[in-house]
């Protein structure tokens, strides 16, 4: 999950549209991906840090938890029904989302399009 992470950390930064979407987008966002725990810290819409948890000490603005599995169906090129989109994943039932919905909704756009960068990438079915 970290290196798919940095991926998408590098990615948001070769993304001159996704930098304008969140230019105003400076919040800790707590990722949980079958109980572990990331923290990405944006600043002005920048992936700024990737910290591990848990962590009781670090506050976050949102979380997204879901299961790897799911998460690997979102990232398909062509997701399933019910893993194309975030709030897909919750009406399934596979996955959560707490805290400052406010905060998301506001932001949605750009959230949304950050968390499927890795849809992009070659499968390593296909680099094979």
């Amino acid at each position: 999950m970290r290196a798919t992470l940095a991926l998408m950390q590098s990615r948001l930064d070769d993304s001159p549209h996704l930098l304008r979407l969140g230019r105003l987008f400076s919040e800790t966002v707590l990722i949980e991906v079958d109980g572990a725990e990331y923290y990405l810290t944006f600043r002005d819409g920048h992936l700024a840090a990737i910290a591990e948890g848990p962590s009781r000490k670090t506050p976050w603005r949102f979380a997204l938890r879901t299961d790897a599995d799911a998460l690997a169906q979102f990232w398909q090129p062509r997701p399933r029904p019910g893993f194309h989109d975030l709030f897909g994943l919750v009406k399934i039932g596979r996955g959560r989302i707490d805290g400052d919905i406010l905060t998301l909704v506001k932001n949605l756009r750009f959230f949304k399009e950050f968390m499927a960068l890795p849809r992009t990438a070659p499968q390593p079915e296909e680099t094979a």
